[in-house]
Order: C-alpha cells, then structure tokens, then sequence
C-alpha cells in the first residue's frame, strides 16, 4: 500500500460531481475536481491514481471536453490504465459507440460497449434500487452485497465487444460492465463474480446518489 494518500479525480465539467467527491474524500482520498489538462497529466506522468466520470448530460459533456481540448488527455491517461468508473453520461463517456447520438455526439470509444442513451425513461420515471455486481470486490449496502443506486434517465448497455464483461442486468437490461483485466481470456469459464474488474468500469446507476461506497472503494483499491 501506498505511503500517501491518493488522488482521485472528478471529471467537474458538468454533472454530479459533488456526491462524487465527497464519497471519495469519506473513503480517504484527495480529490482533484478535474477541468483542464494540467489536471490530468504534468511533466511526469499522470497526476491522478484513480478517476470518475460523473453523471449528467453525456452530449454536453463531450461538447465541452473538445471545447476545453481535454478529450484527448482523458482518452491518454484512461487508455493508459489509470483506475476509472463512469456513472450514467460518464458509462456514455467511455463507451465505444452509442446507438443514438445526439448530433454530433462523440465518446472517447474505450470501454467496448455500446450504449443506448436515456433507455430507461424520463425524470419522474427514476428509480432507487438494488443491483448484484459480478465482482468480488465490489460488496454494496443491499442484500448479500448488493449495490444500491439510482436510475435517473439512465442509458442502457445494449452489446458487449470481447474487450468487456458485463457486471450488472436488472429486468433483462445490461447496467453495468468493465474492460477484462490484463491476461483475462474473452469467454473464460471462472465465474464472473470470481474476476477482478478492470481498469474501465461503467455503470448505468448512481451509487454515489444512494450512499453505498461499493464502487468507489473499488476503483481506489485498483489504485493502490
């Protein structure tokens, strides 16, 4: 483990960035609230050990990372390994492709996935309630470890590429996946709920929104 406290960044474009951060800050780390470049890489590296990418409105918040020339060292730094979970418009984020962009809609195409957006209804439709993750370190607050999280006009991930393993259904929809963890074999038979997550983990629901820290000690163990 390490000696000093990590830093755990906060994608502060648009969003909910706040539960995030302060879940983060509960958990032990610093949170850096990520706007500009200089936040995600200096002369030496990376400055960050884990990452969130918050919920909200996934188009405006792709506008704004080309806007504010942040979408490519966001793409570096992930691509590169650093530990990151995006909820909601931050699993749209990451996503590969999504079925129905708004116009002129870009995702920085990493986590092999395809997302549909706002599959789960409107606003007044939102729900709270409780998922079961296939990951052994991720035990929420619910029942047996299960994850509690809101589902506020929530996307939904419609297929899953050989570079990602689902973590979540609920109702025959998929909620939740990560990228395979280095060595990991596409359609291996251990059981999911046996497999580390990787470096790239989205989910559909807001964990942060219902206080369960589940996924967020996750992502800063990955860091540690």
């Amino acid at each position: 483990m390490r000696a000093q406290t990590l830093r755990a960044g906060v994608l502060a474009l648009q969003g909910g960035v706040a539960e995030h951060a302060a879940m983060l800050e509960q958990l032990g780390a610093t949170v850096t609230l990520v706007r500009r470049a200089s936040d995600l890489i200096g002369p030496d590296g990376p400055r960050l050990d884990a990452l969130v990418l918050p919920g909200g409105e996934s188009s405006t918040q792709d506008r704004l990372l080309r806007t504010f020339d942040i979408a490519d060292p966001l793409r570096e730094v992930i691509a590169g390994g650093l530990p990151t979970l995006g909820t909601c418009a931050g699993l749209i984020l990451l996503a590969r492709a999504v079925q129905d962009p708004a116009p002129g809609q870009r995702t920085l195409g990493l986590l092999d996935v395809r997302v549909r957006r706002n599959a789960l209804g409107a606003q007044v439709a939102s729900i709270e309630a409780e998922f079961t993750v296939q990951a052994a370190e991720v035990s929420g607050l619910g029942a047996l470890g299960d994850v509690r999280g809101a589902l506020i006009r929530a996307p939904e991930i419609v297929s899953v590429g050989a570079g990602a393993r689902v973590l979540a259904v609920r109702d025959g929809r998929i909620l939740a996946a990560t990228s395979l963890p280095p060595g990991a074999t596409p359609g291996a038979t251990t059981p999911e709920s046996r497999l580390p997550l990787g470096s790239m983990t989205g989910i559909a629901f807001h964990p942060e929104i219902s206080g369960d820290p589940a996924f967020h000690r996750a992502l800063l163990a990955q860091a540690r």
